[in-house]
C-alpha cells in the first residue's frame, strides 16, 4: 500500500479522481489542510464515484502533524517540477509517502527547501508547465506499484 498526500487541495473533482484511484489501488488518501473545498462537496463525491464510502483516507490539520504522527522510518517523496530527478529513477516501497501540491501553486517552497533530496518530477519535455493534479499523482503512483509489484 502507498500513501497519497495532497497538501491544500483546491479543486473538488480532482481529489474526487485521485480517491477513486486510491480505492483502486488500496492507496490511502491524506489530505492536508486548509481544503479548497469541503469533503461533503457534491463535485468531490461526483468524482470519485460510488467509490468514496470504500476510500481509506484521513484529514490533517498541517503538513507537519502528519509527519508527526509516522515513524521516524517513514519516506516521503515531494513531486514538484522544481526538481531534476525523475520520479522514476526513485526505488519506491510499500508505505512510501507520495506528498503533492496544491493545483495552481505547488508545494509552498519551505517544504521543498526542507526535502530538497527527496523532491522528484515527472519529465515534461513539451511545452507545458505541469499536468493536472490527478493525472500526476497516476503517473507516480503506478510507477511505484510498478516496482514493487502491486
Amino acid at each position: 500500500m502507498f500513501n497519497v498526500v495532497l497538501v491544500e487541495p483546491e479543486i473538488p473533482p480532482n481529489t474526487g479522481n485521485i480517491g477513486r484511484l486510491c480505492v483502486a489501488t488500496g492507496s490511502h488518501l491524506h489530505l492536508v489542510k486548509p481544503l479548497g473545498f469541503s469533503i461533503e462537496d457534491r463535485e468531490l463525491k461526483r468524482a470519485g464515484l460510488d467509490y468514496w464510502p470504500d476510500l481509506k483516507f484521513t484529514v490533517w490539520e498541517s503538513f507537519a502533524d502528519l509527519r508527526k504522527a509516522q515513524s521516524a522510518e517513514t519516506r516521503f517523496f515531494f513531486l514538484t517540477t522544481k526538481a531534476t530527478r525523475c520520479f522514476w529513477d526513485e526505488c519506491f516501497l510499500h508505505g512510501d509517502f507520495l506528498v503533492f501540491g496544491r493545483e495552481s501553486k505547488g508545494l509552498p517552497e519551505s517544504l521543498l527547501s526542507e526535502n530538497a533530496a527527496t523532491c522528484l518530477t515527472i519529465p515534461m519535455p513539451g511545452p507545458t508547465r505541469s499536468l493536472n493534479l490527478s493525472s500526476s499523482v497516476s503517473a507516480v503512483l503506478y510507477e511505484a506499484m510498478r516496482q514493487t509489484r502491486g
